[in-house]
């Protein structure tokens, strides 16, 4: 069944998690089933199935980890075949660092879930999330697989969000209902992250599913566009996961209500989908900066007249991830100086004396000095609210980025500290 409650009843929610749980609904030619397989903790959710019916045309986006992980090879070999009929997906362990038996693990558990659905191997994607360097058992598991794919129903996708989970403190689930060619289609979304949380590709882990009938190709080119200023643009404590996964599936359904079928990214009846596509990905990130692991406070860095967008992006994560900028928001100083600090080590042209820099709406340094209207009173205001925001115009272009963060609070070590036990 669908679920809605309010995650800020629930104990140890992160205090910037949303008003409630979205209550998505299904889609067609998607069906999802969840169990507890006790691959870390017992009678946790921590399995995840989801059914395509007829084979999705699928997109991905991956960790640029050198030591990434078993599913991550499984994926991207996957993704040159452009088709999908099943997506497994485990927490509790992540399958990294695992060599042969890693490899092992992603085969026996592709082989199983394809005789559940009746199909190939390499129609089968996999994603896992957890401890690094732990053997994953596939046995406690792939056993599972034939009566999960019978059971599944399309209207559990807050279950999914569920599964996937590891430090979460609440499940991220999101839905759109774009238009093509005056057809309403549905997208939706679930993710999960609140650590290691630097990704230089797409997310932790998300995964979308449109009932739109788009090509793969577009579907690929879409998707990666849209990863560029949402998770690609996410950063909580400046680590890249082994395991980082972003996978799109689109069944193609909604051509049963005449929605035109779409093989040309420049096609104009796709601008309202890649905006609702963008804009989901984006809240998506954001939710994720916002339940970072200890979180209180949630930054939103833009830097501005940089000499080039990347130029900006480089000073904005420079910014996001600094713990001493990251303390400051955590106490609620207003220390512009650690700014100041971020930007000049960045590596990136800027002249001091241009430099300015915002806290909220209050400006607090302009032309390489305190602003000579600054009132402490006023930007210690700004630091009080949930979301921070930090302005930064480097005074030397045109360039301009925005980055999501969040606070680095004493919460974030203890959780940390305790990971594996």
């Amino acid at each position: 069944m669908a679920h809605k409650s309010d995650p800020k009843t629930a104990p140890n929610i992160s205090p910037l998690a949303p008003e409630a749980i979205a209550d998505v609904p299904g889609i067609d030619g998607v069906r999802i089933a969840t169990a507890a397989a006790g691959i870390k903790h017992a009678d946790r959710t921590d399995l995840l199935m989801m059914v395509f019916d007829k084979p999705a045309a699928v997109a991905g986006v991956f960790t640029t980890s050198r030591c990434s992980s078993a599913p991550v090879d499984v994926c991207r070999r996957n993704l040159l075949v452009g088709r999908a009929r099943a997506l497994v997906v485990n927490s509790g362990n992540s399958n990294a660092f695992t060599g042969k038996k890693g490899e092992e693990s992603t085969r026996l558990t592709a082989e199983a879930a394809a005789k559940a659905v009746g199909c190939e191997p390499n129609e089968v994607f996999l994603a896992s999330t957890g401890v690094i360097g732990e053997p994953l058992d596939p046995n406690k598991f792939v056993g599972r697989l034939a009566g999960l794919a019978t059971e599944a129903t399309p209207d559990r996708w807050r279950d999914a969000a569920d599964a996937i989970m590891t430090t979460d403190t609440y499940p991220k689930i999101l839905s759109a209902s774009p238009s093509i060619g005056g057809v309403e289609v549905t997208i939706n979304g679930i993710a999960k992250g609140a650590g290691m949380i630097a990704p230089d590709m797409a997310t932790m882990l998300s995964f979308i599913a449109t009932d739109a009938p788009i090509s793969a190709p577009v579907l690929q080119r879409m998707l990666t566009d849209a990863t560029a200023p949402s998770f690609n643009s996410t950063t909580v404590d400046g680590d890249t996961s082994t395991s980082d996964t972003l996978l799109m599936f689109a069944t193609g359904t909604a051509m049963a209500r005449d929605c035109p079928a779409i093989t040309d990214f420049d096609d104009s009846r796709l601008d309202e989908f890649k905006a609702a596509l963008g804009g989901l990905c984006l809240d998506l990130a954001r939710q994720i900066a916002r339940d970072g692991e200890g979180a209180r406070k949630e930054i939103v860095v833009t830097v501005k007249g940089a000499v080039s967008d990347r130029s900006a992006k480089r000073i904005a994560m420079s910014i996001a991830n600094s713990p001493l900028v990251k303390t400051a928001a955590a106490g609620e100083d207003a220390n512009w100086g650690r700014v100041v600090m971020a930007v000049g080590k960045a590596g990136e042209e800027a002249d001091r004396d241009r430099l300015q820099i915002s806290f909220g709406d209050v400006r607090v340094a302009v032309d390489g000095a305190r602003d000579p209207d600054y009132e402490e009173a006023a930007a210690a205001a700004v630091m009080k609210r949930d979301t921070i925001e930090i302005g930064v115009d480097i005074g030397l272009g045109e360039g301009c980025w925005t980055v999501y963060t969040c606070d680095l609070t004493k919460d974030y070590v203890g959780i940390n500290g305790d990971y594996r036990s």
